[in-house]
């Protein structure tokens, strides 16, 4: 099993690093394109090239004209079945800990909260390959207050790391007559305002952890994303007298997740290349946004 997860590894990034000269090769078809289209002449350096390209142009359908990418092989297999998402916690942790990381697997559909124990990630993490796990989620906590929220995709990756805050269980909302019971039923999303190629990234990796809902599904997650800060929301909808009416009531829990690093392997792997980390400099203008407008 250890020598095929690392062939499989190797296998990743052999991929991911033909990546740049698939690029490169899918802009020297457009430019062809544009030249057959305008009736221009072919630039000097696309010459010696031309009648090949062109032959490859030729033997192009839809879902080869555009060249895949890393992205594509992590979540190849997403419309095939449904994720299935183990969800832990940090060693010996606190009540509240627990509590919220009970609350999470009732958000996540089809998933699994388990003791840590003293298993160390990447015991932890070879398990959840065995037994068919596609997502590990791991929240973390200081001095009680859960801080820390990392969601690992198997087998490849991608890792994303969020910090975590202003936590608020389902117990602890005030206004406790508008909570409703946790439905079951699988949720539609709602992802706001993730509009750069990182917000893209975040968006991605976050939708993929839930199935697709039926269209009569009356419960609605939200992810919105107000100046790197992404909001999660947790609401129910049940319709009123009027034809248009409709009445949201939040059944929890909220929080607040901001990004700072995406990595391109499992939690376990120290050595896997970083994506997107945020610097120290990023945090000198207030202005600068990195996930949306």
């Amino acid at each position: 099993m250890l020598r095929r997860n690392i062939r499989l590894r190797r296998e990743y990034l052999y991929r991911k690093s033909l990546e740049g000269k698939a690029r490169i090769l899918y802009e020297k078809k457009l430019k062809i394109k544009e030249i057959k289209e305008e009736g221009k002449q072919v630039p000097t350096e696309l010459r010696n090239e031309e009648a090949a390209l062109r032959h490859e142009i030729d033997l192009e359908d839809e879902s080869t004209a555009v060249p895949r990418s890393h992205i594509d092989d992590e979540y190849a297999n997403s419309a095939e079945k449904d994720p299935r998402i183990m969800i832990t916690t940090s060693r010996n942790p606190s009540a509240p800990l627990k509590q919220f990381a009970q609350e999470l697997s009732l958000v996540f559909p089809n998933s699994l909260r388990t003791n840590r124990g003293g298993q160390v990630i990447s015991e932890m993490i070879e398990s959840c390959r065995r037994r068919g796990f596609t997502d590990v989620i791991l929240v973390h906590e200081h001095r009680g207050v859960p801080d820390g929220l990392i969601i690992s995709h198997l087998p490849y990756g991608p890792t994303a790391y969020f910090q975590l805050l202003n936590v608020v269980t389902r117990h602890d909302i005030k206004d406790k007559k508008t909570m409703g019971t946790m439905p079951q039923a699988y949720p539609h999303l709602i992802l706001n305002n993730f509009t750069s190629k990182v917000g893209e990234r975040a968006a991605n990796i976050l939708k993929h952890l839930f199935p697709s809902p039926k269209p009569e599904t009356k419960r609605i997650i939200t992810f919105a994303n107000e100046s790197d800060y992404i909001s999660f929301r947790h609401h129910i909808y049940e319709r009123q007298a009027g034809p248009k009416s409709v009445e949201l009531k939040e059944i929890g829990p909220r929080f607040e997740l901001r990004l700072f690093q995406i990595k391109l392997g499992t939690v376990d792997q120290s050595e896997a290349e970083i994506e997107w980390v945020i610097r120290p400099y990023m945090n000198t203008s207030k202005k600068r946004k990195f996930l949306g407008d």
